[in-house]
């Protein structure tokens, strides 16, 4: 049997978005439910890194662009949000290359969907 990497940070990370997802619902913009995240992860005692920026190297330079982490939580792991109708290969392989650029193991792409709470894990 396989060993679930950050299981137990997984969880709490999970059990926070629920929360915000029973209590908004769908239809909200992202902005949004990354406040409502913020104040779930503070009142937790989760912590997290919001919009955290990381820097892009490419041969012998660095990219003149960053990207910006939605979350990074426990300093390990990388919180994607979307509300989109449905999750894509697209939106998996952003997951990818952000883990590569962030060093982090672990991505969860997570969306706001308007039926449920649509969640992927990503292993890098």
């Amino acid at each position: 049997m396989s060993k679930i990497i950050y299981k137990d940070e997984s969880y709490a990370i999970i059990g926070a978005l629920f929360d915000v997802y029973n209590n908004l619902g769908s239809g909200f913009a992202e902005i949004v439910y990354k406040d409502a995240i913020e104040y779930e992860f503070r009142c937790r005692d989760i912590p997290f890194e919001r919009e955290k920026c990381y820097i892009v190297n490419y041969k012998d330079i660095v990219l003149k662009h960053k990207f910006y982490a939605d979350f990074v939580v426990f300093d390990k792991i990388k919180l994607e949000l979307k509300t989109v109708e449905l999750l894509t290969d697209k939106h998996l392989a952003r997951c990818i290359n952000y883990l590569k650029v962030s060093e982090c193991k672990l991505a969860l792409l997570i969306n706001f969907h308007r039926d449920f709470l649509d969640h992927k894990r990503i292993v890098l």
